[in-house]
């Protein structure tokens, strides 16, 4: 799955396992954790030693094998070929600082509209072993660290928690206002220097981050020539987010439980899913104090919110005893967008107001042009292969979407799908022997799967509410 930024989200159990799970990696990051724990606001000085030949094996086990290879052309398969003398070759080189960070490989791939590109970054296989043995060895020690109500690339978290612990911190403030923060290009445009300096504070082994430094200066290559930007985090590397995570708990996290909470009049509530950030508000002047300091505080730190998508939005529980049709239009309720998701109120079976959630339109736009376009390019191809390809894409789809409540836009997706799968059957060179008949016998012989719930969020309230 594509994360933000053009990043890819790697697993915490990696797929294609080649070795079992390593025990003693396991208690070495629960030592972490707990050393983290016990020297709270204090940085650690040795977290290196941790890594060895088996730290780098548990590495290798979780990183993906299926991902496209970088600009050495090598792949997983290849790579584990030699595996331990490969890894030997690694630890060696990672600890005594010959470690050469290559370019990442940058593709790009379209954006939801299909008129601008969204730069993809693309490490080598063995950079991303790498990267991923050394976020093995943060990530304990920041999970003592961040807040609970940060969800993105967080191991036993997930964006569907994100959204249950919003709309249950909304509906027990019975809305209000909601501010939607949208910075812009954040993980192109954090600065490098302030991002050590917030490293700094909790980690000071130098093997770590000298070689945290070699991937933010690595640089990118494109069309056969390689820049070296002055500012962002390694273009798709495995360590990126946690790095960007790390940057935005001492930018907003931090910032909002120490400073904004304290100082607001009414209930304040907050929940970021790695940049995607919602602030949700109960009276109207809290909301305009923190609307007016918010890009003072990022532009601190070198970010800019984006003037337009930064949005106070009126988010009232509807009147009781009202029904929808029956509510002025000066007192409709408004919506807002977060994680893929619709948030709106509306009506449940016993009549009360709640929040509900539906797929965004934007969103469903975006996946229907997807698999029009992929028809359009792939109509010529065996039916079966098609049709395998379509029943992917729908269990992909109902895999994130399908939540209680959200059946009308899982439907309308699963149409839409039917209807640019026999539109380009039709135009198929051999289109004169095509008939209705023929379609209806089709989708007879290769059923599309229908929607489905996946996810019921009301029951995932004990998981997203540490």
């Amino acid at each position: 799955m594509e994360g933000k930024g053009g990043h890819v989200m790697e697993p915490l159990e990696g797929q294609m396992t080649d070795t079992p799970r390593s025990d003693s990696v396991y208690t070495k990051r629960q030592r972490i954790a707990e050393l983290a724990k016990q020297m709270s606001g204090k940085a650690l000085t040795s977290l290196s030693h941790h890594i060895d030949i088996e730290w780098l094996h548990e590495a290798y086990r979780r990183t993906r094998k299926d991902g496209a290879t970088g600009i050495d052309g090598q792949t997983a398969a290849e790579y584990g070929e030699a595996l331990d003398g490969n890894l030997e070759s690694l630890l060696a080189r990672a600890k005594s600082g010959k470690y050469l960070a290559p370019p990442v490989r940058r593709v790009r791939i379209p954006k939801g509209d299909g008129k601008e590109t969204r730069p993809l970054g693309i490490p080598t296989f063995e950079d991303k072993v790498l990267q991923r043995a050394v976020a093995m060895v943060l990530e304990p020690v920041y999970e003592q660290d961040f807040e609970n109500f940060s969800y993105g690339f967080r191991p036993g978290r997930s964006a569907h928690q994100a959204v249950v612990r919003l709309r249950e911190e909304l509906m027990k403030m019975w809305g209000g206002f909601v501010i939607e923060v949208d910075i812009r290009s954040y993980f192109d445009e954090i600065g490098r220097g302030q991002l050590r300096e917030v490293l700094h504070e909790r980690v000071r082994d130098g093997v770590v981050l000298r070689l945290i430094g070699k991937w933010l200066k690595a640089g990118v290559l494109e069309d056969g020539a390689v820049t070296r930007p002055e500012a962002g985090t390694p273009q798709g590397g495995v360590i990126s987010p946690l790095l960007a995570n790390i940057f935005l708990h001492t930018v907003f996290d931090r910032w909002f439980e120490e400073e904004v909470k304290p100082r607001t009049k009414g209930p304040v509530v907050a929940v970021r899913y790695a940049d995607d950030i919602v602030i949700g508000v109960k009276r109207k002047d809290d909301a305009e104090r923190i609307m007016e300091v918010l890009p003072k505080r990022f532009g601190r730190y070198g970010l800019r919110l984006h003037p337009d998508k930064t949005r106070m939005v009126p988010f009232h529980r509807p009147l009781p005893g009202r029904r929808r049709k029956e509510i002025p239009t000066d007192g409709r309720p408004g919506i807002f967008d977060f994680l893929g998701f619709r948030f709106y109120w509306g009506q449940s079976k016993r009549g009360k107001w709640i929040i509900k959630e539906q797929t965004s339109p934007t969103r469903l736009r975006r996946a229907i042009r997807r698999v029009w376009e992929w028809c359009r390019c792939h109509r010529h191809e065996q039916l079966e292969e098609q049709h395998q390809n379509l029943c992917r894409q729908l269990e992909g789809h109902y895999a994130y979407y399908g939540v209680k409540g959200n059946s009308k836009a899982l439907w309308m997706f699963c149409d839409r799908v039917k209807e640019a799968w026999r539109r380009w059957l039709f135009r198929r060179s051999d289109r004169g022997k095509r008939t209705w008949m023929w379609i209806n016998r089709i989708f007879r012989r290769y059923p599309l799967p229908a929607p489905r719930v996946v996810h019921d969020l009301i029951a995932m309230r004990s998981e997203a509410m540490p």
